[in-house]
Parts: structure tokens; sequence; C-alpha cells
């Protein structure tokens, strides 16, 4: 048991299903940032609920690259720093294009609460996120 414990949260790995768990962890965190900022700039602050996820996507987008390049990915395709930062956000802007798209769908034509409407988009989202990440930047 410690060891699988060991395996999945400390060794560098790059097994990609240990580096899929790591990423939905760390996802699972960033998903509570990025859901609690929605939450209170729209209920407590009136913030339009697009606007609202719009900025705690991009809270979640910081904790996701930090957490990647030091914790889920142990491998670069990129040497550049700033070059990786670069590709990193452009990912997430073609994330928060996404989530801006799906957010709007449910909630304004399909009519569901902000709130579910989040769960669902981050499900989308979170997909296209790792695949993009995976492939682009973490792996040779």
């Amino acid at each position: 048991m410690r060891n699988s414990f060991y395996k999945l949260f400390k060794v560098p790995t790059k097994n990609a299903y240990v580096q899929l768990f790591r990423y939905c962890f760390s996802g699972g965190i960033a998903f509570v940032v990025d859901f609690c900022i929605l939450f209170l700039l729209t209920e407590y602050f009136a913030v339009h609920y697009l606007l609202a996820a719009s900025l705690g996507f991009l809270a979640g987008l910081i904790i996701t690259y930090l957490l990647s390049v030091f914790w889920i990915f142990d491998e670069r395709r990129v040497e550049k720093k700033t070059l990786e930062i670069t590709i990193f956000v452009t990912i997430g802007l073609v994330g928060l294009l996404l989530t801006s798209a799906f957010m709007w769908l449910f909630t304004s034509v399909l009519l569901l609460h902000y709130l579910f409407s989040k769960i669902l988009t981050t499900g989308i989202v979170m997909g296209w996120n790792f695949v993009a990440k995976k492939f682009i930047l973490f792996s040779k």
C-alpha cells in the first residue's frame, strides 16, 4: 500500500496512467479553486457567470501549470521555459474558449444552472487540456 502511494504521489514517472491520475488529482484542486471563484464572484459580487467562469479558469490554469511542471510530467519537449509557458498558455486559452462556449451553451441555451454547466464543461475541457499538454509539451 505504501509503495503504491509512493509511486502515485512521489516518484517521477513516464507512466501515462500515473500522469493521468496526477493530472486528475491536481485538476481536482484547480477545479475547487475555479468553482469557488465562479460561485463567489457570481453570487456575492454580481459578476456575470461567463466572466466569473473565465477568471476561475485562469486561476485553475496557474495551478495546473505549476503542478504539471513540478509534479505530473517529468519530460519536456520544449527546452526554453518562455516558449513552454507560451505554449501552455495557448493551450489554456483554447481551453478558456471551450469553457466560455460550453458554459454559454449549457447555461444560456439549454438553461442549465451555471454551476451544473461548470461541472459538465470541466469534464470536456479537462480532456482537451490533458491530451494537448501531454502530447504537445510533456513528451519527447
